[in-house]
């Protein structure tokens, strides 16, 4: 499971944190790259991974180690690579959806064309990721495929989102230099729709991973889910990458549609020339939202996006 990196590696840190653990056993830390039937691998810090059961004293807590967890591991067979889960290290962050800990940065990914983005759905993502405070970097896969001036819109659309925005291909290596360098040094959560080319991306990252790549099915125009499960995949140093399986709908919790608008800073500059103080940029008069809409200064599609985020989350709170 350990992983080749196409991103330069520093060869100096291999040291391993050593001590005494359970009857002499050594005891590492490392950070859980995958979970499955109850057992996690936990990846070193030189790239060796071990298989290991979680000791029962967090079930009695209420506990679940996650994907992404820094722990302090014990190992009870060298030659066999395997140990228990001894204890959780503070968690920096947690995520339900996917259920990961320990996330720096977000690789929003959806394509360019075929599919067509579906930019109300990744609205969504951005304010959801907003909500965790997470730093989300939008990546446009399949870039080949598309017109010049279709690269250019979507550029345009979420200049001002307050997000990077990177255009990639795969199939033709063009920039995906530039997105290894975003990746560097950090743990990422990469998500999008399936069929968008999360695996591919992967397997360029990491040839190692052995991602299954699925073909975009041509009557539907939507990707096979080829991810079934959440794993992080080790890049290169201290560099993780964790592919999550695809998704077609994101739901927004603990959202009021009154604080919609915080989350779409290209309308903060407009905001104190509203009639009506607490504007909320819809059917109310004299809205210089609105207005900077119509003048080409807020791109029609992100508010679109916002008026449509809004009529969801009021039909949300009437049930």
């Amino acid at each position: 499971m350990r992983c080749r990196s196409r991103i330069q590696e520093n060869k100096t840190g291999r040291g391993r944190q050593n001590g005494p653990g359970r009857k002499g056993k050594r005891m590492t830390t490392g950070k859980i790259i995958r979970g499955v039937g109850g057992f996690y691998y936990v990846c070193l810090t030189d790239g060796t991974v071990y298989e290991c059961r979680a000791r029962g004293i967090f079930r009695k807590e209420g506990k679940k180690p996650l994907v992404g967890d820094n722990v302090r591991i014990t190992i009870l067979h060298e030659k066999d690579m395997e140990g228990s889960v001894d204890e959780i290290l503070p968690r920096s962050n947690q995520l339900i959806r996917p259920a990961a800990a320990n996330i720096d940065q977000v690789l929003l990914v959806f394509a360019s064309e075929d599919p067509r983005p579906d930019l109300a759905l990744l609205d969504r993502f951005l304010i959801y990721m907003k909500q965790k405070n997470l730093p989300v970097v939008i990546l446009f896969n399949k870039s080949d495929l598309s017109k010049k001036e279709t690269l250019d819109q979507l550029e345009n659309i979420y200049r001002g989102s307050g997000h990077p925005v990177l255009f990639v291909s795969v199939k033709t290596g063009s920039g995906l230099e530039q997105a290894a360098k975003v990746l560097e040094g950090k743990t990422t959560l990469m998500a999008g729709p399936s069929g968008v080319g999360k695996s591919s991306l992967t397997n360029f990252f990491c040839p190692e991973a052995g991602m299954e790549i699925g073909e975009l099915s041509r009557k539907i125009r939507r990707g096979k889910q080829t991810t079934r499960h959440t794993q992080l995949n080790r890049i290169g140093e201290n560099t993780f990458l964790l592919d999550t399986p695809g998704f077609s709908t994101l739901y927004l919790q603990e959202l009021d549609e009154r604080e919609l608008a915080g989350f779409y800073p290209e309308f903060t500059p407009y905001e104190d020339f509203c009639r009506f103080p607490g504007c909320m940029h819809w059917m109310e008069p004299e809205c210089a939202v609105k207005s900077a809409v119509e003048e080409g200064k807020i791109p029609v599609q992100r508010y679109d996006n916002y008026i449509l985020t809004m009529q969801w989350l009021k039909e949300q709170r009437r049930y």
